[in-house]
């Protein structure tokens, strides 16, 4: 806790890296446990939340976020683990992908991470929370939109129906 900036060429330290694999820094006041200590704080039930990046998210909650078929991949992670914690998922994200397509989906076509994990998707574009365990319908309900942006914007950009909070949405 507490990364700092890359390392400056000739200074990086191998054992010091973050959950990307890539050599990092400390900041002062900053902490570091091994990756056996997160598992273990993981895995035993001791976070309240959890926020990660996605590549597409489905109208019920599941989650794409490890791979890219074809592309090149350091490691799996830990985001499965993650996201079956039983903490609360929020999922941060661009709202569209490079290629323009959607990645908020009715179901995703990418290698899952998770299936209903998601509670809440924040992107560049608006806020969503999910209903992932059907207690109001299921599905996305729009809560909040970013400035300049309207509710037919959203719908343009988003592969999935939605519903919608009210008619003030910040």
């Amino acid at each position: 806790l507490g990364v700092g900036p890359y390392p400056q060429v000739g200074y990086a330290d191998p054992d010091f890296i973050n959950a990307g694999k890539e050599t990092v820094t400390a900041l002062p006041g900053s902490s570091a446990f091994s990756s056996s200590e997160s598992f273990s704080i993981v895995r035993g039930g001791h976070l309240d939340l959890t926020m990660l990046g996605g590549l597409q998210c489905s109208s019920s909650g599941d989650l794409a976020n490890w791979i890219i078929p074809g592309k090149m991949v350091k490691g799996m992670g830990g985001a499965m683990d993650l996201v079956s914690a039983k903490s609360r998922v929020i999922v941060i994200m661009d709202h569209i992908a490079k290629d323009g397509s959607h990645k908020i989906v009715p179901q995703c076509t990418l290698p899952l991470t998770g299936k209903g994990v998601v509670d809440r998707i924040i992107t560049d574009m608006c806020v969503f929370d999910c209903d992932k365990n059907g207690e109001n319908g299921g599905g996305l309900t729009l809560i909040e939109i970013a400035p300049g942006l309207t509710v037919d914007d959203i719908q343009k950009a988003t592969g999935c129906k939605f519903k919608i909070t009210s008619n003030d949405i910040p």
